[in-house]
């Protein structure tokens, strides 16, 4: 058993939302199929941090729902800035079991075990706290992480964290999001995102002991990065 992650994989089954209008997303949903069943068997799991579907609804969602469903291994997902599908957890719970996508599972003010590890994470949010809004949004996300890496602790667990936003970009710093991941001795951070001209600023690597890994699909070739 392997664990894997790809964040951003930008579904658009059943809306208009073509991907192949940007570079270097030619193709991608083939691309990603056959990479991802070639690299992941079904005992796997795969951490896909944020930007799951243009489907504005669950209902609209739901062909991309039964498209990483049917991709071998387990996921778990969590939510990213375009994932307006996104609803509580019990009515996406109920969703997913509605509709036996048995192999999908939500991370969300929780986390999931993988042999020693503890898989966390939340979305994160922009680095600008100017507007109050964002503010109250970075701290409500920087509890949330908190909240998911004290419950992989407490089965003594070590975390390893799944972002949506970069906490770190360029030489700029989220402190909010970092400085919990500094409380809770966090060594490797998974994050997407970023696409296209803003790869060059990406931070990949350690910094402040912290290992970061970029994970947007097109950063990856559309194939699942190897985590442990």
């Amino acid at each position: 058993m392997s664990l894997f992650a790809i964040a951003d994989l930008h579904l658009s089954l059943s809306v208009d939302k073509p991907m192949d209008i940007f570079g270097g997303w030619d193709n991608y949903v083939e691309k990603l199929t056959e990479n991802w069943n070639a690299t992941v068997s079904e005992e796997d799991t795969v951490v896909i941090p944020g930007d799951i579907s243009w489907g504005m609804n669950l209902d609209e969602a739901k062909a991309d729902f039964s498209y990483i469903n049917d991709l071998n291994g387990r996921k778990i997902i969590s939510k990213g800035n375009h994932d307006y599908w996104w609803s509580t957890v019990s009515k996406l719970n109920k969703f997913v079991e509605e509709n036996s996508f048995n192999t999908i599972h939500f991370l969300h003010n929780n986390h999931y075990s993988y042999g020693k590890y503890g898989i966390c994470g939340t979305r994160g949010w922009i680095n600008e706290t100017e507007v109050p809004a964002d503010a109250k949004v970075l701290a409500r996300e920087a509890q949330r992480l908190e909240v998911s890496i004290q419950s992989a602790l407490k089965e003594e667990l070590e975390p390893i964290v799944f972002l949506h936003y970069p906490p770190v970009y360029g030489n700029e710093s989220n402190y909010d999001i970092l400085d919990v991941m500094f409380k809770y001795g966090v060594r490797e951070c998974y994050y997407g995102h970023l696409h296209g001209r803003a790869h060059k600023n990406a931070v990949c690597g350690v910094r402040d002991g912290i290992n970061f890994h970029l994970i947007a699909s097109d950063f990856v070739q559309f194939c699942p990065e190897f985590v442990v």
